[in-house]
Formats: structure tokens, C-alpha cells, sequence
């Protein structure tokens, strides 16, 4: 067989299509079969558009006389024709048939046999046919071998489901996602954490709200951020948002704002400090958050660092790495996770593994926070075991900054901050 002429009349008529092609391992390992079991020089999957077809996947022997990306009008060719009936499915022999023979493209690329079929959607519609020529005419072709292009066809046309799902699935992800950040969302509440000891609010966390369809929970939220390469954006709102509450708390009371591994090496978080008191802030960094390499983030954090950031583990005690993350991070902060205080007071296991980690804050010269702390008794055996601070609906929920600002009206008899000296006294 020949080798396709530099001449080939596709090549002068393509225009690069700006659209990536469908998942590409299945479909060409599906095409490399094809073609070679049938001993031809092209094989192809064609998309149709409105004007013109576009070449998704391409597998050929030899030079490629046509490229992925590449497109051609609807009437060039012998695709649409075959999808209308105006030629037959299988050609033996393109120049014997008068209506392949006519053709420019049957002698310029050459094209010497052919087979087409169309791949059909699930909703009927026809994406574009699956194709294999060779550039001589082949007389063994039959039947049969149509019949196997057809079976793989709709092979193609599953995948191709698929992916289309998937493509519009990843889109109205993107759509979403990006629309609740034009709204300005998410909006922000602040949730108290105390000093046990003297009793003082010593600062607040940053919590994300999403008043948007379909109500979630803020961590699906971000994780679907995340799952689009949206993650860093959607944080960067959120901590913006979160840090304009210095303004509207005392000196003396720090903020802390929620952080993945992912947004703080992208460099955004460090964009927002640049006109932040930086020593007011803590950076907290889930404690499930999956860190590939702690060398580029604590490179990372160093710099903030020598400015005065502090950096808080969350949700110490829930993971499956807990301690080599708190050991590779060297947090100023370790917060306890609810799964550790809730009840308490009445599980030995639980107060086995705080009391370890509240040893291990005390000995490294870590503050330790207890978060989830929803009744007396949870309040009462957390001091006992040496917990520093406290957060949790029993001492104050979260709130918007508003209602934060008019709390903290509330002083004791020391100018102290606060919010419900009842609980903390309890």
C-alpha cells in the first residue's frame, strides 16, 4: 500500500477545532485494533457539527494524512454521504464506484477502500461515524467486517455517553461554582474559641455558608470546587472574606481561617495577607487534607511564618496520619476533634487519646483547642485533662459578624470579652 500524498486535499481545508477531544485511551486502543485486524492505513472517529466534522481520534500507519483536532466541511469527503445513504457503508473499491470515484478526495489522498458506519448516541442522535480506508482497493472486505465496525461502533458510542455525561457534569460543576462566588458567597460566620483559664474570648473561627441550590454542607461545597480546579478560587473568597473580620474584632483577639494544603502552596493565601495584621491570624490546615509533599508546604508557610502567622492543625485525633502530620507541620495550635470530645466524659478511649495529644501540646509548647464541646460534662472533663481552650455550641455558636460585633459589647467587671460568662464558669 502507498504512503498518503503531501498533496492531501484534507490538509489544506482543516481549521484546528479549540475542542479537546473525548477520552482517549479507550477510544484509540479500540481503533488501533480495528485497523490493524482489518489490514487498513486509517482508522477514525469523526464528530458532526453544524457545518463541518470534526477529527477526534485518529490512528493511522505510517504518515497521518489527517490530525486530531483537525475538521472539514460536512460535504467534503465520504461521511456525511454514507450517513445520508448516498453511498454504501462498505466500498471495496472507491474508484470502480461512480459516486466514490467522483469524489476529489478518493484520488488525491488516495482513498482505495472504505468503511463507515455512524455511531449512534443513546438519545438517537448520530455523533459521527467510526471509519477505517485504506489506499489501495481491498477486495477481502466483507460483510462481516462491517458487521465488526458496527459491534465496535456502539462500543464507541457507550464511551462516548460517558464522557458526554461526564463533560456536562464537570460543566454545570463549573457553572455552579463559579456562579455562587459572583454572588459573593460564601458568607462567613465567626464562632468563638476561649481561653478556659481566664475566661476571655481569645479569638474566632471563619466558618463558609453556602445559601445557594442545592443545599449542601460547605465541605461537599469545596470539594466539588476542588474536583474542577476551582479549589484555590473558591478559598480565596472565603478567606478573604473571613480576614475582613480583623477589623471588626479587638486587637487581642485573633482570627482563624480554614486552609488546604492546595491553596496555600498555590500562593494565594499569601496575596491576601498583604495588608492583614498577620500576627492575628491562624492558619488552620485540616488535619484529613492529604499533603504530598510537607518540603514545599512548610517552604512555603516559612516566610509567613517569620512574620508572625500561626499555624493550627484542625481536626487532630480523626485521621489516619494524625501525628505524622502534626509532627511534620510543628503547628502553634492543635485542635481537638469533636470525634474525640463528644462524650467524653463517659469514654475512656476518648480521653485516653486527648489526654495524649494535650501531653504532647503541653511538652511541645503547642495551645490546644477542643472544638464539638456541646455540653457541661464534655466542658468540665476537657479542663480536667488540661485542654488550654474551648469551642462549641455550649459555649457560643457561630455567628455573623453583626451579631459578633454586638456580643462583644458584653464586658465583665475586667473589660473581659464575654459572651456567656455562665457556661464558661460552669
Amino acid at each position: 500500500m502507498q504512503n498518503a500524498q503531501d498533496s492531501n486535499p484534507l490538509r489544506g481545508l482543516v481549521a484546528t477545532s479549540p475542542e479537546a477531544p473525548l477520552d482517549a485511551g479507550g477510544v484509540d486502543k479500540i481503533l488501533r485494533s480495528v485497523r490493524t485486524h482489518l489490514g487498513m492505513d486509517v482508522a477514525f472517529v469523526a464528530e458532526f457539527r453544524t457545518h463541518d466534522r470534526v477529527f477526534r481520534h485518529v490512528d493511522a500507519q505510517g504518515q497521518m494524512p489527517i490530525q486530531p483536532g483537525d475538521a472539514i466541511p460536512l460535504e467534503r469527503g465520504f461521511c456525511q454521504r454514507v450517513v445520508d445513504g448516498r453511498l454504501p457503508q462498505l466500498i471495496v473499491d472507491a474508484r470502480n464506484l461512480p459516486e466514490a470515484a467522483g469524489l476529489p478526495e478518493t484520488h488525491a489522498v488516495p482513498i482505495g477502500s472504505h468503511l463507515s458506519v455512524p455511531i449512534r448516541l443513546s438519545d438517537g442522535r448520530v455523533y459521527g461515524t467510526f471509519c477505517c480506508f485504506s489506499y489501495m482497493p481491498d477486495l477481502s472486505l466483507t460483510k462481516r467486517d462491517l458487521q465488526m465496525m458496527k459491534a465496535f461502533a456502539d462500543v464507541l458510542a457507550d464511551q462516548i455517553d460517558r464522557d458526554t455525561h461526564q463533560a456536562r457534569e464537570r460543566a454545570g460543576q463549573i457553572n455552579r461554582i463559579t456562579e455562587v462566588m459572583q454572588q459573593g458567597q460564601p458568607a462567613i460566620v465567626y464562632q468563638p474559641i476561649y481561653d478556659l483559664g481566664t475566661r476571655r474570648m481569645a479569638g474566632v473561627e471563619g466558618l463558609s455558608r453556602f445559601h445557594a441550590a442545592p443545599q449542601r454542607t460547605p465541605d461537599v461545597w469545596f470539594a466539588e470546587a476542588a474536583a474542577v480546579g476551582l479549589g484555590p478560587a473558591l478559598e480565596s473568597c472565603a478567606a478573604k472574606a473571613v480576614l475582613a473580620g480583623l477589623k471588626s474584632v479587638p486587637r487581642d483577639v485573633y482570627v482563624a481561617v480554614n486552609s488546604s494544603p492546595e491553596f496555600i502552596l498555590s500562593g494565594a493565601f499569601e496575596l491576601l495577607l498583604q495588608d492583614v495584621d498577620i500576627s492575628r491570624v491562624v492558619l488552620e490546615i485540616t488535619e484529613h487534607a492529604s499533603v504530598s509533599d510537607y518540603g514545599s508546604l512548610l517552604g512555603t508557610l516559612a516566610p509567613l511564618r517569620a512574620l508572625g502567622l500561626r499555624i493550627g492543625v484542625d481536626d487532630a485525633g480523626a485521621g489516619y496520619a494524625s501525628m505524622r502530620h502534626i509532627l511534620n507541620i510543628e503547628p502553634n495550635v492543635l485542635k481537638l476533634d469533636m470525634s474525640l470530645t463528644r462524650g467524653i466524659e463517659q469514654d475512656l478511649k476518648r480521653r485516653a487519646l486527648a489526654s495524649a495529644l494535650i501531653a504532647f501540646a503541653r511538652e511541645t509548647q503547642v495551645s490546644i483547642v477542643a472544638e464539638g464541646v456541646e455540653t457541661a460534662a464534655e466542658l468540665q472533663t476537657l479542663r480536667e485533662l488540661g485542654v488550654t481552650h474551648g469551642q462549641g455550641y455550649y459555649l457560643a455558636r457561630p455567628m455573623p459578624l453583626a451579631d459578633l460585633s454586638r456580643s462583644m459589647q458584653l464586658r465583665d467587671e475586667s473589660g473581659q470579652i464575654a459572651l456567656d460568662q455562665r457556661r464558661l464558669s460552669a
